[in-house]
């Protein structure tokens, strides 16, 4: 993909019951299945954090699932969206798990 295709890139924390349900396990899964890439890992504060890139209305659609869905047992308090930003290409390959 080149400049010009419409890339976006964004940080993401997302905050509430959100470890110990599966919570990297489905965002890993919701990012491939939207033809991301990025990461995604637990904090020591008990957050989720991470960062996806791909298409703008993936991105867009990623941000929804992080603040309204994420895993079934999870219960999302609040999710924070930063360095939102157009980007020539993506940095990552695949969407994984972070330790």
């Amino acid at each position: 993909m080149s400049a010009g295709s419409g890339l976006e890139s964004v940080d993401f924390e997302i905050f509430g019951h959100v470890q110990g349900v599966c919570f990297r396990m489905y965002t890993e899964k919701e990012g491939l299945r939207l033809g991301l890439v990025g990461w995604v890992k637990n904090t020591a504060a008990g957050t989720v954090v991470g960062q996806a890139q791909g298409p703008a209305a993936m991105v867009e659609e990623m941000k929804f699932w992080l603040s309204k869905e994420g895993s079934p047992t999870s219960r999302i308090t609040r999710a924070r969206f930063t360095n939102q930003k157009p980007i020539d290409k993506l940095e990552f390959s695949g969407f994984k798990t972070r330790f």
